[in-house]
């Protein structure tokens, strides 16, 4: 199979152009209402904006490109219904899911119908370390490097004082927070707090009370954006301004329009900012010509297709089995940077980045891990 590096021109460009016969159907499966709702929606955002530059240059192999959105719910079972949803309408190609359990549930649908399926945002290890077949991707990085980056940071900033862990009662907010806890008492750290609540808690002003009374230095929390807003709101609510440190589902609008006035001082994980490479800007500055940011996974989501196409163009056609090949063997240049996958499907790319918050939205700071 042929290797090589993918001009960006090519990967949004069809190396011919036979008379289109079809449409290529690309699917989003992410949750798309409820609290991970954010996260889906900036997959569906990126696939569409990645859909429209594909067919105003003729499409993938001469066939336009549509996009099939389903809501999974963030749930295995319902994962694994609109997967066969999916499979009926007959995508080539799947960009999601957001949530483990719900796309470990559907891989197995979309390995046996032979659809190749990225996920732009999936972070548990079993996902590819039990990878249901060769053609799935995963261009987010794996949760416990995540949790690994989050409790260095912890260790490092507040190794001696006393943390609180919470987390909400979710599948991610448990494995995270679970990972995180025994990252740091392995390096030595004890939290002195590891509370739960459900998500979509309305008033957090107990939970925001308990810390106070504990003398609580720093926080850990792993929710969705908006509860982890509203957490920080009741922490300012009741004169308690000690930093807090979250995971990737934070990163989003959300956090903010929750918080409020309080929304500084937090520091979020998430997949290196990409919104100033050279490849971006064009994507980036049409966004905000509509008033809509690049955030989150909107990216990674374009970066899907750009990748899909370059892997058809390789093969020089749209069968399975050679697509997923040129995938496995290729280095592909996208608008995340260029990408090439581990044997096991896994990116093979840098590893998280931190950002606070500061004026209006999430911006870098200066630590990596």
């Amino acid at each position: 199979m042929k290797r090589g590096i993918a001009a960006a021109g090519v990967v949004l460009a069809s190396l011919w152009a036979p008379v289109a016969m079809a449409e290529i159907a690309v699917g989003v499966a992410a949750p798309l209402n409820g609290p991970f709702a954010p996260l889906g929606q900036q997959l569906l955002s990126g696939v569409r904006e990645a859909i429209a530059d594909l067919n105003a240059r003729g499409g993938i192999a001469g066939e336009k490109v549509k996009v099939e959105a389903v809501d999974d719910g963030c749930e295995a079972k319902k994962a694994e219904a609109v997967a066969n949803q999916l499979v009926g309408r007959k995508v080539r190609l799947v960009v999601g899911h957001v949530c483990s359990t719900a796309s470990l549930a559907a891989a197995k649908v979309y390995a046996e119908a032979g659809i190749i399926q990225i996920s732009p945002a999936t972070l548990s290890p079993r996902l590819t370390e039990d990878r249901a077949g060769p053609g799935l991707f995963r261009l987010a990085r794996r949760e416990d490097a995540q949790a690994t980056a989050l409790a260095d940071l912890l260790l490092q900033e507040f190794g001696t004082q006393r943390i609180a862990l919470i987390a909400d009662r979710s599948a991610y907010g448990k494995a995270l927070s679970d990972a995180v806890k025994e990252k740091i008492n392995a390096g030595g750290l004890r939290e002195a707090v590891n509370l739960t609540f459900e998500p979509g808690e309305k008033d957090f002003r107990g939970l925001a009370s308990t810390l106070k009374g504990e003398t609580i230095d720093a926080v850990f929390i792993a929710a969705h954006a908006a509860d982890t807003g509203n957490f920080k709101a009741a922490l300012a609510g009741i004169g308690l301004t000690v930093p807090v440190i979250a995971g990737d589902a934070v990163m989003g609008t959300e956090y903010g329009a929750a918080a409020g006035d309080a929304a500084s001082g937090i520091r979020v994980s998430f997949l290196p900012d990409a919104t100033g490479l050279a490849a971006a800007q064009d994507i980036v500055e049409r966004l905000r010509a509509r008033k809509d940011e690049a955030l989150g996974y909107t990216l990674p989501a374009y970066a899907a297709l750009e990748l899909y196409a370059a892997a058809v163009t390789e093969a020089g056609n749209t069968e399975f089995a050679e697509v997923a090949a040129a995938l496995q063997q290729g280095r592909f240049e996208t608008v995340i940077g260029p990408v090439a996958f581990t044997p096991d499907g896994d990116a093979d790319m840098p590893g998280y980045a931190f950002f606070d918050w500061r004026d209006g939205a999430f911006r870098p700071a200066d630590v990596t891990n």
